[in-house]
């Protein structure tokens, strides 16, 4: 998760965002590294090519609506998009996305983001700050779900959690 400094380009997205614009079912009998070189493309065609580590989608109402297919936020994760911003997402996108390590923010004045480089995301509040220097607030992340986000999503987070229970004692 970055946080308190400027992020990369901002991709703009509409309502309704389905997981099969983000992992298209023709492209499921494939891996990760397939199925993410055809994120979004029904939508925004360069996507794949042209999303940078860093970059952040910003969308409409309904982000990830659809199916429960993880490879949909797996495909963005794969891509390195440090976040998403939406004012509401699907519920199993949701818990997908924190599973796997990517940062949800939901901000009800999401349609306010634009401009590329100049979004910041700063903590504890967890607000956005705009190029024109306005913040907007966003719903807060319970702890466990910023944590595991900074570790990388669950299997990472319980990965560290049972090798430090195997530490000895002292």
């Amino acid at each position: 998760m970055t946080t308190g400094k400027a992020l990369h380009r901002i991709w703009h997205l509409g309502n309704d965002v389905d997981t099969d614009a983000l992992a298209p079912g023709a492209y499921m009998q494939h891996g990760i590294e397939v199925i993410s070189a055809h994120c979004l493309e029904s939508l925004l065609p360069s996507f794949a090519t042209d999303v940078r580590k860093g970059d952040v989608i910003v969308a409409g109402s309904g982000f990830g609506i659809g199916s429960s297919r993880e490879q949909a936020a797996a495909a963005l994760v794969h891509l390195g998009v440090a976040a998403v911003i939406a004012p509401s997402y699907g519920g199993l996108f949701f818990r997908n996305a924190f599973n796997l390590g990517l940062l949800l923010l939901t901000c009800p004045d999401a349609a306010e983001l634009g401009g590329e480089g100049q979004l910041s995301i700063t903590e504890p509040a967890l607000s956005l700050q705009t190029a024109s220097g306005k913040n907007l607030a966003c719903e807060p992340v319970p702890d466990f779900l910023l944590q595991m986000v900074r570790m990388g999503g669950l299997m990472a987070s319980l990965k560290q959690r049972k090798a430090l229970a195997a530490l000895p004692v002292v």
